[in-house]
């Protein structure tokens, strides 16, 4: 009998730690998204860029809805960086609070 009550303690216990785990991972997954997000934003800005049209309005409609609040875009010459903040999950301390990308292109009417 005391077995069995052994084994539902370690069962109590091993449950949150088990959905701590699960929640860094659904982190460190939208942290992953917020940078495929990031980078194919900051190529459509680029491609504004050749376009002649405003990089900054391009790159933020590239973005979903949620990040319309979360993201810096700038612009310098036919560079367009970005800087996205993934939702939070969990707390992250500030070095790891956002995720950045950068795209190139000849801005439009430019020397070949």
């Amino acid at each position: 009998m005391a077995e069995r009550g052994q084994a539902q303690l370690e069962l109590i216990a091993g449950v949150p730690l088990l959905l701590a785990a699960a929640l860094v991972a659904a982190q460190l997954l939208a942290v992953g998204y917020a940078q495929t997000l990031a980078d194919g934003a900051a190529e459509a800005g680029a491609i504004a860029v050749a376009d002649g049209r405003d990089p900054a309005a391009a790159a933020r409609a590239a973005l979903p809805g949620w990040a319309e609040d979360d993201v810096e875009v700038e612009i310098d010459g036919g560079r367009v960086g970005l800087e996205v903040r993934p939702p939070r999950l969990v707390p992250l301390p500030a070095p790891l609070a956002s995720v950045g990308s950068s795209a190139w292109a000849r801005p439009a009417g430019g020397v070949p």
